[in-house]
């Protein structure tokens, strides 16, 4: 398979040095949550608005979350959470600690045969500030 080079499509940005950052409208930013996620393996969970009266912020273009995601065989700790951001039309300031998305969660029918992560070549497991599998990394 033939990945893409991430500097034609994004250019890093050291972490500021102030607990708060600017993003700028209608541009696109990965950030990784500080906290981490577990998905047993019943369930599926997707990232969702937790405020939509909080600004013209979106993180949730690709926020699903399969069985087992963060949770494994049980002995996983958690996922960080790797978002892409998006300020609609206006900048916005995000800061340390701010809450950008809740989780929602979903129980299945039945525990599926096979649980992100066990057994499986799972590629967001123990991610850290990761592009996609896509890009050479």
């Amino acid at each position: 398979m033939d990945f893409y080079d991430p500097a034609e499509f994004w250019e890093p940005i050291k972490r500021p040095n102030r607990d708060a950052f600017i993003l700028e409208a209608n541009r696109f930013y990965i950030l990784v949550s500080k906290e981490r996620i577990r998905v047993p393996p019943e369930f599926a969970a997707e990232m969702v608005v937790y405020d939509a009266g909080a600004g013209e912020i979106r993180t949730h273009y690709a926020g699903f979350f399969d069985p087992g995601f963060g949770f494994g065989d049980g002995s996983v700790l958690g996922t960080k959470v790797v978002m892409e951001v998006r300020a609609r039309e206006v900048p916005f300031l995000v800061y340390d600690g701010q809450t950008s998305f809740k989780v929602g969660f979903e129980r299945l029918r039945s525990r599926p045969e096979h649980v992100y992560g066990v057994g499986l070549a799972s590629s967001y497991q123990h991610q850290t500030l990761t592009l996609s599998k896509h890009f050479r990394r």
